[in-house]
């Protein structure tokens, strides 16, 4: 590294390595502060920092009493953004679904007038959904739709089946899908470490050029990954 970065950084940079490449493993201690400051020249606020970033990143893990250690990373379940829904996948790898459910009446905020093409401040009902996974929470879903087409009924989790009582045949859901930081909201509801990033998921459903419903879905990317299934290209098989 060159010499004008951070002290701290030599630091952050071996301990990662270490942990990347193995030599450091799930559950093994990290050297504490003291251990640092002797094994690589540095002062306590660099190996402090160190530390700091290291957690940050979702790499360490500390407990109160017995310093730090390196995060367990378990493997990654899928989940199906297809045909199959959450209980489906959850049923799949022996986990217990369940899923905390809430709906009131809101104004669309303007980044969700945008996706539904509605006027700002148009009346929509929301709902949001914390979903379990054996009693531990892992997912958040909120939910928007255009207040006309809400029938009022409970059943918030079938789009298809809530809208089509409303004569509206759904024909296409697009999702656009981004890594980012959690907001606090979002840590505090899915209990997510310190440095574990989400996957935002913007789904909306369409009826033929209208789109009728729209959500924002938060996974914790240390937990799933999604799995697509797209169909086979016609004419030109090269990809272009």
């Amino acid at each position: 590294m060159a010499n004008s970065d951070p002290v701290y950084l030599r630091v952050v940079e071996d301990l990662r390595r270490q942990i990347t490449e193995g030599l450091l493993q799930p559950g093994a201690p990290i050297p504490s502060r003291h251990q640092i400051t002797r094994k690589y020249g540095v002062g306590e606020t660099a190996a402090r920092h160190a530390l700091r970033v290291l957690a940050q990143e979702g790499l360490i893990i500390g407990r109160v009493g017995s310093g730090h250690r390196v995060r367990q990373r378990p493997d990654l379940l899928p989940l199906h953004r297809a045909q199959a829904h959450f209980s489906t996948d959850m049923h799949a790898v022996g986990r217990r679904p369940t899923c905390d459910v809430k709906t009131d009446s809101a104004e669309a905020r303007p980044d969700i007038a945008v996706r539904l093409r509605i006027a700002a401040q148009s009346p929509v009902t929301r709902t949001r959904i914390v979903y379990r996974s054996d009693g531990k929470p892992v997912q958040l879903a909120v939910s928007y739709e255009p207040i006309v087409y809400n029938d009022g009924t409970d059943d918030i989790t079938q789009v298809a089946h809530r809208l089509g009582g409303n004569g509206l045949k759904l024909t296409e859901v697009t999702e656009h899908v981004y890594a980012r930081v959690p907001q606090p909201v979002e840590s505090d509801v899915l209990d997510l470490p310190a440095g574990v990033h989400v996957l935002h998921v913007e789904r909306t459903h369409w009826a033929g050029d209208k789109p009728v419903e729209t959500s924002d879905v938060i996974i914790p990317c240390d937990q799933f990954r999604l799995v697509y299934s797209l169909p086979a290209p016609y004419g030109d098989q090269t990809g272009r």
